[in-house]
C-alpha cells in the first residue's frame, strides 16, 4: 500500500458493525498497546499546544477578575466529554502504524479526506454542545447554593465549597450530575469515532454501534471507563500538565480497543488515490490566447509519457476517424 495513504471511500455497509465479547484482559492489552504508540509516536507535544494555551487562557481570565472560578473545576472536568472528538487524529495515526504506514505527525490531520467527516463533525459538535450544558448546568447548580455573588479568591472558594452545607450539597449533586453527563458521552461515544474513522458509517449507525458495545460488555467497558476517569484526574493534578502524557495514551488505546470490540470490515478499504489534475486555461492567460499551439492537452500519463493528440495525422488520423 502507498506510503501516502488517507482515509479513502468504502461502500456504506448493509448492516451494522459486528460486536465482539470483550474482556477486561483485552482492555489492559489495548492500553499496554496505547503506551507502545505514544512511545513511537510522542505526540504530547501537539497536545501541549493545544491544552497550556486554553488552561492559560482560562486562568488568566480568573486571576484579571472575571467571575469564573466556580466553573474552573466543572471546566476541567468537562474537557473528558470532548476528548473522544480531540483524539481523532490519535486514532488515524495508530491505525498507520498498525498497517505499517508512515506515521508522520502531518498525517493526524487525514481526517479532513475523510468521507465520513460530515458525521465526525456533526458528532463533535453534538459533544460540544454536552460540554456547554454541562457548564451552564454547574453554574445553575453553583447560583442555587450560594447566590450570584462569586468568590473573591480561590481560596475561598475552596473553604465556601468543603466548609458549609451548601457547598456539600453543590459538590454531591454536582458530581452525580456530572457523572450522568460522562456516562451519557461515553455509551455514545466509545467506539464512534474510529468506527467513523475506518468506515463509513452514518453517525446514528456509529452511537448505536457503542451503545451496543456498551451493553454486550459492560463489565470491560466499566473498567476501561474507571481507567479513563482515573487517568484523566492524575494528569489533571499537576496543573493539567499530565494530560499531555495521559491523553495520547488514552487516544492511541481507544483505537486498539475499538479493533478489539468490533469486527473488522471483510471489505478491505481501497487505496486513496487523488483526483487528477486538468490543466486550467485561464491560468496560463495571456500566453495561452497569444499562443495556444504551446498550450499542452492534456497532463503526463502515469508512465511519464505526454497523451497523445488524436487529432494528429502521424497517429492515423482526426478526432473523428
Amino acid at each position: 500500500m502507498s506510503r501516502t495513504d488517507a482515509i479513502a471511500p468504502i461502500e456504506p455497509a448493509d448492516a451494522l458493525p459486528v460486536v465482539r465479547d470483550v474482556s477486561t484482559d483485552d482492555v489492559v492489552e489495548a492500553l499496554k498497546k496505547g503506551v507502545d504508540d505514544f512511545r513511537a509516536m510522542p505526540t504530547h507535544v501537539v497536545f501541549l499546544c493545544l491544552i497550556y494555551p486554553i488552561v492559560g487562557l482560562i486562568l488568566g481570565r480568573a486571576a484579571f477578575g472575571y467571575n469564573i472560578l466556580p466553573l474552573l473545576y466543572p471546566m476541567a472536568a468537562g474537557f473528558a466529554l470532548v476528548g473522544p472528538f480531540l483524539g481523532i487524529g490519535l486514532y488515524e495515526l495508530s491505525r498507520r502504524r498498525e498497517m505499517g504506514l508512515d506515521t508522520s505527525w502531518h498525517h493526524a490531520f487525514d481526517v479532513l479526506r475523510s468521507p465520513s467527516l460530515p458525521a465526525i463533525l456533526l458528532l463533535g459538535a453534538m459533544l460540544f454542545l454536552v460540554l456547554i450544558i454541562w457548564v451552564a448546568v454547574a453554574n445553575a447548580l453553583f447560583v442555587a447554593a450560594f447566590g450570584y455573588e462569586a468568590p473573591t479568591s480561590l481560596g475561598a472558594l475552596v473553604a465556601q465549597v468543603l466548609q458549609t452545607s451548601d457547598g456539600h450539597f453543590l459538590i454531591i449533586a454536582g458530581n452525580l450530575i456530572g457523572l450522568a453527563f460522562a456516562l451519557a458521552v461515553f455509551c455514545l461515544t466509545v467506539v464512534s469515532f474510529p468506527l467513523l474513522l475506518d468506515r463509513r458509517v452514518g453517525a446514528a449507525s456509529a452511537m448505536l454501534t457503542s451503545i451496543r458495545t456498551v451493553l454486550k460488555n459492560p463489565a470491560a467497558m466499566a473498567f476501561w471507563g474507571l481507567i479513563v476517569a482515573a487517568s484523566l484526574v492524575l494528569g489533571s493534578l499537576p496543573l493539567f500538565f499530565g494530560l499531555a502524557v495521559m491523553m495520547p495514551i488514552l487516544g492511541h488505546a481507544s483505537w486498539h480497543l475499538y479493533r478489539k470490540a468490533i469486527e473488522p470490515d471483510p471489505n478491505p478499504r481501497p487505496e486513496y488515490r487523488p483526483k487528477p489534475r486538468t490543466i486550467s486555461h485561464g491560468a496560463q492567460f495571456p500566453s495561452s490566447f497569444l499562443f495556444p499551439e504551446r498550450v499542452p492537452d492534456a497532463e503526463p500519463s502515469g508512465d511519464g509519457k505526454e497523451a497523445s493528440n488524436s487529432s494528429d495525422p502521424k497517429e492515423g488520423g482526426s478526432a473523428s476517424s
